[in-house]
């Protein structure tokens, strides 16, 4: 998007939906987090072996292997909430009022059935990989540790069956905000001024500092 962006809340059943959703979105991204920062620290496992010991950590690819879905695509519907995702905004951001609702209503439901499509996509590539009659239930691993794909392959449909929901709020957002004629509507990522962004972090600090 053009410049951050906030997520306004009230007492709502959308924006109740809206707060809830987001606690799994936090911990998804969380999780994600955790497994950028575990393959940071098998890379200097790996060089330090090499490098000082001439034993390099076995297995290493195949451990990025495993951890790329996790790091890359875990927080997709995080980002998707806070507006993060990456847009043209050189038409929607001139629109204002009814229009950019309209605007950003259809964008979303495009995404929407694009993730929908997604979804079904890659619960079948995981369907293919794992079977419980076969050693670790999977019928691939990978190449030099054998690890079982289907765990990777699974984050995959449940990450984005996730975006779906966050969707499917920010639908009902900006068709809430369309109908009702809303200036500031609430579950939907509204662009910040340079000001109000300042202003945010600023507030941020204050309330650490507290």
């Amino acid at each position: 998007m053009a410049g951050a962006s906030a997520v306004l809340s009230d007492d709502s059943l959308l924006s109740r939906l809206d707060r809830g959703l987001e606690h799994l979105e936090r911990g998804f991204a969380f999780v994600s987090g955790l497994g950028a920062f575990a393959l940071m620290v098998l890379a200097v496992v790996s060089v330090v072996g090499r490098n000082f010991f001439n034993m390099p950590l076995r297995g290493y690819v195949d451990w990025i292997e495993m951890a790329m879905p996790l790091i890359a695509i875990l927080g997709i519907s995080y980002v998707q909430r806070q507006g993060g995702h990456i847009r043209m905004d050189i038409l929607v951001g001139q629109l204002k009022g009814r229009p950019l609702w309209l605007a950003e209503m259809i964008t979303t439901l495009a995404i929407l059935l694009l993730m929908v499509a997604l979804v079904w996509g890659s619960w079948a590539h995981f369907d293919r990989s794992f079977d419980l009659t076969k050693p670790m239930w999977s019928r691939d691993s990978t190449i030099d540790l054998g690890l079982p794909l289907w765990p990777a392959k699974l984050i995959v449909p449940v990450a984005f069956s996730v975006m779906c929901l966050r969707l499917v709020l920010q639908f009902w957002g900006y068709l809430r905000a369309l109908i009702l004629g809303l200036d500031n509507p609430v579950a939907v990522p509204l662009v910040q001024s340079v000001a109000e962004q300042a202003a945010a972090e600023a507030e941020h600090i204050q309330g650490h500092d507290a």
